[in-house]
């Protein structure tokens, strides 16, 4: 699927981290690298992009009527548990097509709880859990220790640390009271899953859901043992050994996780991750259908590599995922559809070769640019 015309949408965290927010508050941002990755794989395919910026700029953009076929969006935003759902949210308002999960289901997905009870009662394998409140006392577990604490709408794993895993009551009482005045949220308690973890992709194919790849995680040496935290993914280059796995294991594994997928009704592509307990059960452990998409350096894309798919290949699978959804991959290539108002020619007479015709250029060049801004289509056409 190609010739369409994306609209780009992102939290930089370079400019986040440029006005004043810390490093853990923008942790799961992206990285300029990133953004430059993934508009190129794009354009590679044959799309016009359309780098926007973040939620915000994109709400300026729509109600100034500009439009896309598709908003590829992987921002994660800045607050709320519904953060991850805002630009889904806002591309509904406008009646935007776009790329990934509609907004209940990210909504869902980001609370850990919320996401664990829909999975569990569509019967999929699920560890119990309880939910603790900020400042609530610690109630009584339904399970024994070990056990393991972490924020309850938090992703790349903020708040998942060596203190994460407690042993006995004091020890969790006081892990669960410094997380929930850490991050001012919920607190998830669940029992320790001993056992091999593996985060499985999948995407949409036309024929049914397609798993990407199985990713195992193994942690090395000097990382945080036991536990996928945010310092082992921030490092995971030499923290982290990420390999392919299809062995029985890793395939119930995956059919824990397709099962997951559905259950919350995700769409286009989703990563989901899933830990095993001591006898090697897999257990639904927690689903981000806004993955990372950093090519070397992001769990779902690695997966797909150590399946044998490149970067483009995912790339190209999610876009034709949505584009299918819309109806997209039945229509021809249009010229522009960023508004009703279609595409705007701006026409001169002037030669930018002669001097006291160049002001003359450029004012056409300042139109043309204020009109792309505004929602048209536009190009210049020299008139003789």
């Amino acid at each position: 699927m190609s010739g369409l015309h994306l609209g780009l949408v992102y939290d930089l965290r370079s400019e986040y981290l440029a006005a004043g927010y810390s490093a853990e508050q923008v942790a799961e941002f992206d990285s300029d690298e990133t953004i430059e990755l993934l508009a190129a794989a794009l354009a590679r395919l044959g799309h016009r992009v359309e780098r926007v910026g973040n939620g915000r700029a994109l709400a300026r953009r729509l109600a100034d009527g500009a439009r896309y076929d598709l908003v590829f969006s992987i921002a994660e935003g800045l607050s709320g548990r519904a953060r991850e759902a805002q630009v889904p949210a806002l591309c509904e308002l406008y009646e935007q097509a776009y790329v990934f999960s509609d907004p209940m289901t990210l909504a869902v997905a980001l609370d850990k709880g919320a996401a664990k009870r829909l999975v569990r009662d569509a019967g999929v394998a699920t560890a119990p859990f309880a939910v603790v409140a900020p400042g609530a006392p610690l109630p009584a577990l339904p399970f024994p220790f070990p056990v393991f604490a972490k924020p309850l709408a938090e992703g790349t794993g903020k708040g998942c640390e060596v203190s994460s895993l407690c042993h006995d009551v004091p020890t969790l009482a006081a892990t669960v009271s410094a997380l929930g005045t850490r991050f001012a949220q919920a607190v998830i308690v669940e029992p320790f899953l001993s056992g091999r973890e593996f985060t499985v992709g999948l995407v949409d194919a036309a024929h049914g859901v397609e798993v990407v790849g199985i990713l195992e995680i193994v942690l090395n040496a000097g990382a945080d043992a036991g536990v996928y935290s945010y310092r082992n993914k921030e490092d995971c280059e030499t923290l982290v050994t990420y390999q392919a796995a299809d062995d029985d294991v890793a395939l119930a594994a995956a059919a824990c996780a397709i099962a997951a997928y559905r259950a919350l009704d995700c769409r286009d592509c989703a990563r989901i991750d899933i830990r095993c307990d001591a006898a090697g059960e897999p257990f639904f452990l927690e689903a981000n259908p806004l993955a990372g998409m950093h090519p070397e350096h992001s769990d779902l894309p690695i997966a797909a590599a150590l399946a044998g798919h490149s970067y483009d290949w995912l790339v190209s699978a999610i876009v034709g995922a949505a584009a299918r959804r819309y109806g997209l991959d039945r229509q021809p290539c249009r010229r522009s559809t960023r508004s009703a108002r279609s595409f705007v020619p701006v026409v001169h007479a002037a030669s930018a070769e002669r001097a006291d015709e160049r002001d003359t250029v450029e004012a056409a060049e300042v139109v043309a640019a204020a009109l792309e801004r505004i929602g048209h289509a536009s190009e210049l056409v020299s008139f003789r």
